[in-house]
């Protein structure tokens, strides 16, 4: 016993009385030793462990960082808080020793003297901590200080109430420095919670306080609930954010890894070779046929394994974002442990209410002790989600960027394996894929982890027994991995599925002219309706098979929990279950439940990500674009196979002018490509000297104002700009335009005509001021006499370009005398080499192809002769150029005027902001903008879109889904309300032998319950999934017939993009995100109902506090949902231009290459990026915000669970309360929950919302009427217009004035007239793409508007002025609908000149065209639409400009064909150049939307003041 009291001298010595223990009573206390060591040393420990952190800025440099008000104030209080530590110690000094001192009286004890110099050490650490704050850059305060000056007062409050306890105050100077160091403490805390500076950006002046609590997102939620949000109130990036930082980081980090990655597959193909090589010498004595059999074999297994560089991408990003995946891992760690906490007071709980003997004080301070792990656990929970997402994000962000940098440089041969639309399917579903998987990375290690430790607590609570719970959870994996497997399986195919229905939905959006003037719209909408169905089959297995997986995990924890009792109380008679063991068991089995029923949909994404990995790996590690023109090795020959060019050998001097001519498919275009380094080089090289401009053959055109279309990122030069336009005669289209060159031009230029399009092409090529210029045949799409203006003031030997060296390819003889030297090319191959005066007398192939064409023209021109201009017509070449725009523009007006009149209530239109105009442009012009901004709801979702959601699914499997969900949910409350009346058994028959025949009921009854919980969510899910299945095939199929429905001006005045959006994105969320978070709702808002009915159950005071809880939940969700909602919806708003833009780059890859201009538009597109991050990490925020506030009240439901247990446990049984509590433990994840799955909810309807508003657009004219025509018509197909008048649209003027006019069976009209003069408004009203406002047009003596448009259009041919084909095989391009034979096909490409090519492809008619028909010359695509009009044999033809972008060759085949095979035919002829329509019957000759001429050709010739002499003198003075 001495050493006890030795001790116990020694701790009264250091911190004097110890009084006696307080806790055994029923107002507690604290031994004063306790509180003048522990309680004064825990804050400090804190502190300084935590200073070395701060420290080490005080080393470096400090930031220019200014003194202020806030900072001089803290330095001030802890300065007396020093002031008060170095105050106590001669205070004590001088009671112990001083003049006055007793000298027999006992001294102070160790602790007063040590204590302050503690103090007096710490205070010097805070104002070193908190001038280190001040030093650090874009830091605001000290979470460390905040969480040692709260330490601090809490542990304070201890002292306080000892000292007010003490009746009399024995040392009052003491006493007053304890009081004012309190103060000052209390002050120093308040201070700490406040910021010191105030940037733009809120999250940057946020203190620790609210950084926990994401109070500085208030302002933006109050603004969000006041008024809609829009695009401008979105704070700007954090740097750290930005798009270009993300990237900067992933890609020298990517770099690296794909350089390994090559290594390790130059390795793997080595030894494949070597093996290769090894079994090629064994197998020399074996037959022939069985060689090619392995060799089959061999080739199919090498296509399945991967010939690119793998493996790479999840370590790159796993290393530029190392630094966050350690966070978020420390937080999960974190909450994993305190999650485990709650059980274990729940059992404190429970032994308390058992144990009538223990003081009152016991159980309120564990309910306090509950609320704070579970509030820590809510902050630590929430800062690691928001940590998680925003990683997520970040992810996406450098996929995308990485994505997008890769198509600008992948080469041609990567390219070809994968079309625009599945490039763009790599930056919205494969890279969203990986923003998901990285929100859930930890939970791979978290879920295992949290398994092990609710094992080991079971363990202990029950022994032995739970191992069989064990077993059945071991059991369930390998089931889990055949079910994750075949998942797999249907989610590559699904992939397969989706990739080829977008490549058809874009090529329908691509060509949608040419599907309405043929009439086919059926026919690909049956082609996208039958891989949408196979789609939808393989969902359906998908969603079966899911079903299974939820049957088992919902089972797990029942089976897992019955497994586990009914061992334990079978093992032994003594082993009952005692409400202790039961509930605190169930609450474990609580938390397991959650990482089983995660871990299969866990698995499932990991599954879905590794597709993704992989098409991400393949097209990022394509190859590049050959910069160096490299030779490359043999392995790659497969790409060489078609060579184009051969052995072509060419020296251009700087600053001539050399024209490229030759026939159709002979390989202008493709030298082109090799000078621009776009072809496969297989040996040689390519020198050029200085700067590239390139024209390209079909003018690349963006969605921007056309000044900036011309200036393409060069700094403005008003007088050089000036001299351009001038130059490209785009004058007079500038007067023509309402915003003149403001005005922005729609998608791929839908609001220019051709000529105009490639006039700007030009114009952007001339103002780049490069030293040489490519043109591709930039001349075949204007107007002879203004192309004879564009060489002369542009690329001729007088014009802008005189200087430059310039590569013109070229189908207008009538330019060859003036060149410098002509390139003559016969397949792919120079033939000849020469001026035009040599080449000429070499009498070879470039005289003979003279010869051929320069007769012809002779010959078709009568009027060659005339070799004088009427005065003042020649300068004024210009004057002619009125402009389709005009007609465009006033279009655009009435589109702007009504879209204004069709808004839908609470609908908001952003207009985005456009560059800024000069003053007298800066009233609102109206037409300005042809493309709004995406119309975008506000306010509330609709209840009807929810409703239209669940009408598309069908009442029946609305009704019955959730009817077995909510008996399911009766199942578990049932079962739990079992086990509470179970655990009464201790008490009963507690001491006696518990009765076999009572244990198997308990055991039978609570397994039955159990199981019949896993069949009724079973088939509640299999009815959601059918019903949900069914809801995506009706949305996908009215909104594809009524896209296809559509009339023309909608996809003039809607980029394809936002279409796009709704196929890919929109429908994604329809099939895959919205069943899911639909089902977990309706398990949510089950849960909490079923939850407050056990708690109310067991104490029905809850009720009292239930009410007031219901209405702060309430208010807080609709404070919340209206920012949270608009947020989404910006997000969704600003996504679109970012496919836009992609789609965009891509199709105008060789131009942005051509100039170099890849910086930019990289630029361009992290701009993009940023502006929708600017409105996705607030809506993180906001989620997180709401978490916080919710998680809070769930803690509160738990406190009251608790308190009312301890205030009622004399009348509550104990099972009760632990059944009441440990449902309360589950509230905050449930609350939390059902609010994220109302959000997600909410948010993915808007996906319905945005569907149904294209399946809502008014439609064109019905496609089949009961007024239908004989089949045979039209017989003799004669055509007459009656006083017909058109408008675009009601309130704007008309375009034709009063066409009236008849023209007679087999007749051949030639219609001529100046750009804008109506002359293809006339050809769209045959097709009644425009419809008439008066008038009538009679074919046959049948008026046109009673019949159905297919009825109309299916009898009418025309072969449109840009050659439009279909990806898919030749003969679909030709005969979609499959009337025709083989026979009738190949017929039809004899007379169109195309058979023997066709012949020559490996596959024939099963060759298969690639997007847009790429892989074909434009002369032979325009060949094939010849033979479309061939194969449809119908009475009457429009061509419209049909052979403007074809070469003479071409020109004279389509024109031979067109006067033998159509000689029985009705044929209008739209015409450029006038040669082609001087054997018409009859010419016509448009001038502002009316007939000014119509007589023979020989008539209009001879009538010297007539518009066609006027145009003809122009051309033969062109010529």
């Amino acid at each position: 016993n001495g050493h006890v009291l030795d001790t116990y001298f020694t701790r009264c010595i250091y911190c004097g009385r110890i009084n006696a223990s307080y806790l055994q009573r029923p107002d507690p206390d604290l031994p004063i030793c306790v509180e003048r060591t522990v309680l004064v040393w825990l804050p400090l420990a804190f502190l300084w462990l935590c200073a070395p952190w701060g420290f080490t800025t005080l080393c470096k440099k400090p930031a220019k960082a200014p003194l202020s008000k806030l900072y001089i104030c803290k330095q001030v209080v802890a300065g007396l808080l020093l002031l008060t530590a170095i105050a106590e110690l001669p205070l004590t000094l001088a009671e112990d020793y001083g003049p006055s001192s007793d000298s027999t009286a006992q001294k102070h004890p160790v602790v007063l003297y040590a204590n302050p110099v503690l103090f007096a050490v710490s205070w010097v650490v805070v104002m070193l901590c908190q001038e280190c704050v001040r030093r650090r850059p874009r830091s605001v305060d000290s979470g460390s200080l905040f969480m040692f000056w709260l330490l601090q007062v809490l542990c304070a409050v201890f002292q306080f109430q000892t000292l007010l306890r003490d009746e009399e105050i024995d040392d009052l100077p003491r006493f007053c420095l304890f009081y004012i160091s309190n103060g000052l403490q209390l002050i120093a805390l308040v201070l700490s919670a406040i910021a010191d500076v105030s940037p733009e950006n809120p999250e940057a002046k946020a203190t620790f306080l609210s950084r926990i609590t994401f109070s500085w997102f208030n302002s933006m939620l109050i603004k969000g609930f006041k008024r809609p949000l829009v695009q401008e109130d979105m704070w700007d990036l954090n740097e750290k954010d930005s798009t270009q930082t993300i990237c900067r980081e992933f890609e020298d980090i990517m770099a690296k890894e794909l350089k390994k990655a090559h290594s390790r597959l130059q390795k793997k193909q080595n030894k494949r070779k070597t093996k290769n090589d090894h079994q090629s010498g064994l197998a020399k004595g074996v037959s022939q046929d069985v060689l090619v059999m392995k060799e089959k074999k061999k080739k199919k297994k090498k296509d399945s394994e991967s010939d690119y560089p793998n493996s790479w991408l999840v370590p790159t990003i796993a290393k530029t974002f190392k630094g966050v995946l350690l966070e978020t891992a420390l937080y999960k760690l974190i909450q994993d442990i305190l999650a485990f906490a709650s059980p274990q007071f729940l059992k404190l709980m429970i032994s308390f209410t058992q144990d009538k003997t223990s003081h009152a004080w016991t159980g309120y301070l564990y309910a306090v002790l509950l609320l704070v792990v579970a509030f820590l656990q809510s902050v630590i929970l929430q800062q690691y989600y928001n940590r998680c997402l925003i990683l997520g994000i970040k992810v996406r962000v450098a996929l995308m960027a990485a994505v997008y940098k890769k198509a600008l440089v992948v080469s041609n041969d990567s390219r070809k394996e994968s079309t625009a639309g599945e490039i763009v399917n790599l930056i919205s579903a494969d890279a969203q894929r990986f923003n998901k998987v990285t929100n859930v990375l930890h939970l791979l290690w978290s879920y295992p982890l949290q398994i092990a430790l609710a094992i080991a607590f079971l363990w202990i609570e029950l022994g032995p027994s739970v191992l069989a719970g064990l077993l059945v959870m071991v059991l369930m994996v390998p089931i889990n991995g055949w079910l994750a497997t075949k998942s797999r399986g249907f989610q590559v195919e699904n992939m397969k599925f989706k990739d080829t229905r977008m490549k058809i939905v874009n090529d329908i959006l691509n060509g949608i002219k040419v599907l309405k003037y043929y009439a086919w719209e059926s026919s690909f909408e049956a082609q996208v309706q039958e891989i949408r169905e196979k789609e939808l089959k393989v969902m359906r297995k998908f969603a079966y098979l899911s079903s299974v997986s939820t049957f088992i995990f919902s089972c797990a924890p029942a089976i897992v929990s019955l497994a586990t009792f009914a061992v334990f109380v079978s093992v032994s008679p003594d082993n009952i279950l005692d409400a202790e063991k039961a509930f605190t068991s169930i609450s474990l089995f609580n938390i397991l439940r959650l990482p089983l029923t995660m871990l299969p949909e866990l698995i499932s994404i990991m599954v879905q990500t590794t597709v993704s990995k992989k098409r991400l790996e393949k097209f990022l590690s394509g190859d590049d674009l050959d910069t160096m023109s490299v030779t490359r090795d043999d392995s790659h020959s497969k790409n060489s196979l078609l060579i184009i060019l051969f052995s072509v050998s060419l020296d251009i001097k700087p600053g001539r002018l050399v024209a490229v001519v030759g026939a159709v498919g002979s390989g202008k275009t493709s030298l082109i490509s090799a000078l621009l380094g776009e072809l496969h080089s297989l040996r040689g090289r390519i020198n050029i000297k200085g700067s590239v401009a390139y024209v390209p053959q079909q003018a690349w055109i963006q969605n921007t104002t056309l000044k900036d279309n011309i200036l393409f990122g060069s700094n403005l030069d008003e007088e050089h700009y000036l001299s351009v336009v001038d130059a490209c005669a785009l004058g007079p289209d500038l007067d023509l335009l309402p915003g003149r060159d403001q005005t922005e031009i729609g998608v791929k230029g839908i609001n220019l005509s051709g000529g105009q399009k490639q006039r700007v092409s030009l114009a952007r090529a001339v103002y780049s001021s490069a030293d040489v210029y490519l043109l591709d045949d930039p001349l075949s799409a204007v107007d002879s006499h203004v192309g004879k203006h564009l060489f002369e003031r542009v690329i001729g030997p007088k014009g802008l370009l005189k200087d430059k060296t310039r590569i013109l390819v070229t189908h207008g003889i009538s330019f060859l005398p003036y060149v410098d030297e002509i390139i003559v090319l016969v397949n792919g191959v120079v033939s000849e080499v020469g001026s035009y005066d040599g080449l000429r007398a070499s009498k070879g192939a470039f005289s003979e192809f003279l010869e051929t064409y320069g007769k012809d023209e002779t010959q078709e021109s009568d009027y060659e002769q005339i070799d004088t201009l009427p005065e003042g017509l020649e300068p004024q070449a210009d004057d002619s150029l009125e402009d389709i725009v005009s007609s465009t523009l006033k279009r655009e007006n009435s589109l702007r005027h009504s879209q204004r009149h069709s808004k839908r209530n609470g609908s908001v239109r952003v207009r985005k902001n456009s560059s800024v105009r000069s003053k007298k442009d800066s009233g609102d012009k109206k037409g300005q903008r042809l493309i709004e901004k995406e119309a975008m709801e506000t306010g509330r979702v609709k209840f009807s879109v929810y409703l239209q959601y669940m009408r598309s699914m069908g009442w029946c499997f609305v009704t019955w889904s959730f009817l077995f969900y909510f008996i399911q949910n009766v199942a578990i409350i049932g079962q739990n309300l079992w086990l509470s009346d179970w655990t009464d058994d201790s008490v009963e028959y507690f001491n006696t032998t518990y009765p076999a025949h009572i244990r198997d009921m308990r055991i039978g009854v609570f397994g039955a319950l159990g199981l019949a919980q896993g069949f009724l969510v079973f088939f509640g899910t299999i009815l959601i999934a059918d019903g949900s299945i069914s809801a995506s095939r009706t949305l996908h199929t009215n909104l594809l017939s009524n896209i296809l429905k559509a009339p023309m001006v909608f996809f003039d005045t809607t980029p394809s993009g936002r279409i796009v959006n709704r196929f890919a994105k929109d429908i994604f969320t329809v099939d895959e995100m919205i069943p899911m978070s639909f089902r977990s709702w309706i398990f949510s808002i089950l849960g909490v109902l079923g939850t407050l009915f056990v708690i109310c159950l067991a104490t029905p005071i809850f009720i009292a506090v239930v009410v007031p809880m219901a209405v702060v939940y309430y208010f807080v969700q609709r404070f919340y949902v209206p920012t949270s909602r608009q947020l989404r919806r910006l997000d969704s708003v600003s996504r679109s231009p970012i496919y836009s833009h992609f789609g965009e780059t891509i199709s105008g890859l060789s131009v942005i290459r051509a100039y170099g201009h890849q910086q930019r538009f990289l630029k361009q597109n992290e701009d993009t990026i940023d502006q929708n991050l600017k409105s996705v990490y607030p809506w993180f925020v906001s989620n997180r915000w709401l978490a916080m506030r919710l998680e809070c009240l769930g803690n509160l439901v738990v406190f009251f669970a608790a308190l009312f247990a301890v205030i009622s446990r004399d009348s509550l049984n104990s099972g009760l309360v632990g059944l009441s509590i440990s449902y309360a433990l589950s509230m905050t994840q449930i609350l939390n929950w059902l609010v994220r799955m109302t959000s997600e909810l909410e948010t993915n309807i808007v996906a319905v919302e945005r569907v149904r508003e294209y399946a809502e657009i008014k439609n064109e004219a019905p496609w089949i009427t009961s007024n239908r025509p004989p089949d045979d018509w039209p017989t003799a197909g004669n055509i007459r217009f009656d006083n017909y008048k058109v408008r675009y649209r009601p309130e704007l003027e008309l375009i034709l004035h009063g066409i009236t006019c008849d023209i007679a069976s087999t007749e051949k009209i030639g219609i001529v007239g100046r750009t804008g003069a109506g002359k293809s408004s006339l050809t769209n009203c045959l097709f009644r793409i425009i419809e008439a406002s008066e008038g009538r047009i009679l074919i046959d003596g049948i008026d046109i508007s009673t019949l159905g448009l297919h009825d109309l259009r299916s009898r009418l041919t025309i072969i449109p002025q840009d050659p439009v084909l279909f990806s898919g095989t030749l003969r679909m391009n030709l005969d979609p609908f499959e009337k025709s034979s083989d026979e009738e096909i190949w017929t039809v490409l004899e007379l169109a000149h195309l058979k023997d090519y066709v012949r020559g492809l490996p596959t024939g008619l099963q060759h298969e065209v690639s997007e847009g028909g790429e892989n074909l010359s434009v002369g032979q695509r325009q060949l094939l639409c010849l033979a479309r009009a061939l194969l449809r044999k119908s009475r009457i033809l429009i061509l419209d400009e049909a052979t403007a972008a074809v070469d003479l060759e071409t020109d004279d085949l389509i024109q031979n064909t067109l006067r033998t095979e159509f000689s029985h035919c009705t044929v209008l002829t739209i015409a450029h150049r006038l040669s082609t329509i001087l054997d018409s019957s009859r010419v016509m000759v448009l001038d502002f939307g009316q007939i000014v001429e119509f007589d023979s050709p020989s008539v209009l010739l001879n009538n010297k003041q007539g518009h066609f002499y006027r145009a003809a003198c122009l051309e033969s003075h062109v010529k």
